[in-house]
């Protein structure tokens, strides 16, 4: 009963009841007062305010509150509340962020209002500087290199505004801030277990070196089984940061290091109803919370493919190595004061190498006969002269009926890549407040540039499995009339050797130079505008390939492959873009006020471009216009923020899977246009000094525009759709109890998640439910000792999220509702005890 409720539709409007009775009170009470407070209470009532001092996007460290654009804080108390399951179950909890947490640890989604973008408009910082130029890399982005833990002091996330001039690539900033040492010393210790098989440790320790130096040192280590059933471990590894800080005089220097070592095994979609009667579920064969495609049968793969000299060579592949990351990053960070002049740089180099198995998906399960027949029915008869063809469990002469369970078989898809990426990044700047006869300027003027690359070697191959969690691979065996063994159409369960390979190299080298400039006219009334110019210049390789036959003419395995043909293609690019942001606020009193802004987008090819062949190349341009209302008593406030965003050219454009030769590098060019508008709605009511409600709505209507495809696709079925896998509200209510005892402080806490209705194709054509979960958790302090529980989707409320992206992008998976998706997790608890000194 509980699911049904949540995931109804009077969810969204719950939602927007409580937002406005929630925040109703705080704002009469400023406006019921006409006459303003006395300057010393206003500064007082400043100090009483939430203390976001930020960093983000602003020429100089400055009060949230006081700011022309939309930025959270979350702090290192608010992640703990929080006890997110992921990076990007944390950011998903702020207002314009939509994100999909169900990947794992890493590689999730992250979207914000509405860019019709899985990530690569969100720019991952660490203390101001991103460790890696661009916001994707070869299978990784900015949550595999950078994990929160108890080094993170907070992060600071800029939506829209003036993101596009402080970083590239840019609609949105995550930049986590580091703890530092200080005068006294401080550190902490920190064990989670979960009921998913979770262990983990995090440590962190802070304090004085030497006179004016100081240190920070800390990471974490973490074992976990997963929350879904894989037959092997799902996470392990961690990572550990460090830094020493030196004041001055006039500023600091700081030098920091990085280093991550860490296994994160990939989910991806699985098929949770049958295709022959969606009404009918396959829970039973693949559980719905805790089933996945994922294997041991997958633990020793044999891949195998024709080189550039066209010798045959084989690999051996495991995929309990998941996303295998190591990276090492170490860098520098100076500000000096000098008479006025604030002076800052900051350099850093990271190097890394990225190993990646994982298990695809790819059609929607078939009928066992049907699936069979296909080949008994080819048009030039049966392979091998074969009368029938038969299932067995692959390798093995065992007879595998698929009508003793599903009646059903699948395909899906191996992935093994490799690369190794490399990024030197600098920033330098100077900012110069003065004032003129109409007010005070802030200027800031800097330098960005970077050296970056990455490679490639890329090798997909297909295979045929059983519809069940942990699937076993089968063979399909042609036999004759006598019942004797005259062939296979797979090879150990391999449908498709090699059915995508690919190998590339690129490096880029870019420079940027911006400028911002912060007018206060009067008090209250400021008027700010940047500009940022960025030029690129790429060069790569990527090696040809041919259709190939291998040879083994006892299997059709390995008649398409792609091959090497030994011929290399040389590319360059340059583009450039010019990003630009003007942006108005009015602050009536520390209460109230008001800004307005405009910012202009421009997001060039990325580099791995020049190491495929036939991308589409295309720069992304984007209008992006805001207004916000702000109002703020004491330690509640509410943030309201319109916006509107108009995409022309969208490169919607995405690499599409062949059934009949099992590739899945067939690019599909899809251009048009995207316009969304919404508004946000950010807030927290301290009802009592016990009792506070924070929460975070969306409302959105995101679409698609005046679509082109070079491809026989039909654009016009996408003209007025809602952007895929975009909903049209989201949010969460989080309401928190404190009380104490004595010496014991006792913090009881909830959460309500809603996403809306998405679809998982461009015509619309298949949606994904909305849906609500609910979690709940408590912390006991006593001391320097710290006790949480939390709990999440406590009633194991049913979602899916990204459909199956192989197949179904364009026009659906043939169903009104999906039947493949990859699901929410379900119902699990997480046991946290923490020491600090």
């Amino acid at each position: 009963m509980p699911k049904s409720i949540l995931a109804s539709g009077t969810a969204p409007a719950a939602l927007c009841a409580a937002f406005c009775i929630a925040f109703a009170a705080p704002a009469a009470a400023q406006t019921s007062s006409a006459s303003p407070a006395p300057a010393s209470e206003e500064a007082a009532d400043r100090d009483s305010q939430p203390g976001d001092i930020i960093v983000t996007g602003s020429t100089r460290a400055q009060r949230r509150f006081d700011v022309s654009y939309a930025i959270n804080t979350v702090s290192q108390e608010d992640m703990q509340k929080i006890a997110p399951v992921n990076f990007a179950d944390l950011i998903g909890q702020l207002p314009g962020f939509q994100t999909e947490i169900t990947g794992g640890e890493v590689q999730n989604i992250y979207r914000i209002r509405g860019l019709p973008n899985d990530g690569g408009f969100v720019s991952f910082q660490q203390d101001g500087l991103p460790l890696f130029h661009e916001n994707d890399g070869v299978f990784f982005r900015g949550d595999a290199i950078l994990k929160p833990d108890l080094m993170t002091e907070r992060v600071e996330v800029v939506r829209g505004g003036p993101a596009p001039v402080y970083a590239s690539y840019s609609g949105a900033i995550i930049n986590a801030i580091t703890v530092e040492g200080r005068e006294e010393a401080r550190g902490k210790a920190q064990v989670t277990l979960g009921d998913t098989g979770l262990y983990r440790l995090d440590a962190f320790q802070a304090g004085k070196l030497a006179k004016n130096t100081y240190y920070a040192v800390g990471g974490f280590i973490r074992h976990h089984d997963g929350y879904r059933d894989n037959g092997f471990p799902n996470d392990k590894g961690g990572q550990i940061r460090a830094n020493i800080k030196h004041e001055m005089d006039n500023g600091f220097i700081k030098l920091n290091l990085n280093y991550v070592n860490d296994h994160n095994v990939f989910y991806l979609p699985i098929p949770t109803n049958d295709p022959r009667d969606p009404s009918k579920s396959l829970n039973q064969y693949i559980d719905y919370f805790t089933g996945t495609m994922n294997s041991p049968a997958f633990r020793h793969v044999n891949l195998k493919y024709r080189d550039g000299n066209g010798v045959i060579q084989s690999r051996n592949s495991d995929l309990s190595d998941g996303r295998h990351m190591r990276m090492l990053n170490f860098g520098a960070h100076y500000e000096g004061d000098f008479d006025g002049w604030l002076v800052t740089a900051a350099a850093g180099y990271t190097q890394g190498k990225n190993d990646f198995t994982a298990f695809y998906s790819t059609t929607n399960p078939v009928d066992g006969n049907a699936f069979a027949n296909g080949y008994l029915n080819r048009t030039g008869g049966a392979p091998f002269g074969a009368t029938r063809f038969g299932y067995v469990l692959a390798g093995t002469n065992t007879v595998y009926d698929p009508y003793a369970a599903s009646g059903l078989v699948m395909q899906g898809q191996y992935r093994d890549i490799h690369s190794k990426f490399y990024s030197g990044q600098a920033n330098l700047s100077v900012a110069r407040q003065f004032a003129t006869g109409i007010g005070t300027h802030d200027i800031k003027v800097g330098l960005y540039g970077s050296l970056y690359g990455e490679d490639s070697r890329t090798l997909y191959q297909n295979y045929l499995i059983e519809v069940a969690g942990e699937p076993r691979t089968l063979d399909l065996v042609g036999y004759d009339a006598a019942g004797a063994v005259v062939g296979r159409v797979t090879d150990n369960g391999v449908l498709n050797y090699a059915a995508t390979l690919n190998q590339g190299d690129s490096d880029a080298k870019m420079f940027a130079i911006y400028a911002n400039d912060t007018w206060e006219i009067v008090p209250g009334l400021r008027i700010d505008g940047g500009i940022r110019h960025e030029r690129y210049s790429y060069k790569g390789w990527a090696a040809l390939t041919t259709q190939a036959n291998l040879g083994d003419a006892t299997t059709l395995a390995d008649d398409t492959t792609r091959a090497f043909t030994g011929v290399i293609l040389n590319q360059k690019l340059k583009p450039n873009v010019t990003n630009w942001t003007v942006g108005a606020n009015y602050d009536f009193s520390s209460h109230v006020g008001i800004y307005g802004r405009a910012s202009h987008l421009e997001t060039p090819p990325n580099v791995q471009t020049v190491m495929s062949i036939n991308p589409t190349i295309i720069k992304t341009v984007a209008d992006q216009y805001e207004v916000g209302l702000k109002l703020a008593s004491g330690r509640s406030y509410l943030y309201v923020t319109g916006f509107y965003t108009n995409f022309d050219p969208l490169n919607a454009s995405f690499l599409a899977f062949d059934p009949t030769t099992g590739r899945n590098d067939v690019n599909v060019p899809f251009i048009g246009e995207a316009q969304v508008k919404g508004v946000e709605f950010d807030g927290a009511w301290s009802v009592t000094p016990w009792f506070t409600l924070n929460g975070a709505l969306t409302v959105s209507d995101p679409k698609y525009k005046n679509f082109e495809s070079a491809t026989g696709a039909d654009p016009e079925q996408a003209e007025g759709n809602q952007i895929v896998r975009q909903p049209k509200i989201y949010g969460n209510i989080r309401p928190s109890f404190n009380f104490s005892s004595g010496d014991t402080d006792v913090s009881v806490y909830g959460r309500y998640t809603y996403m809306g209705k998405r679809y998982v194709d461009l015509y619309n054509n298949t949606a994904l439910p909305a849906y609500g979960t609910i979690g709940a958790g408590f912390t006991v302090s006593h001391g320097t000792w710290q006790l949480q529980v939390v709990g999440d989707n406590l009633f194991n409320a049913h979602g899916l999220t990204e459909g199956n992206t192989r197949t179904d992008s364009l026009a659906g998976q043939g169903s009104s509702e999906a039947i493949y998706g990859r699901p929410i997790f379900g119902r699990n608890f997480r046991l946290v005890v923490s020491k600090a000194w």
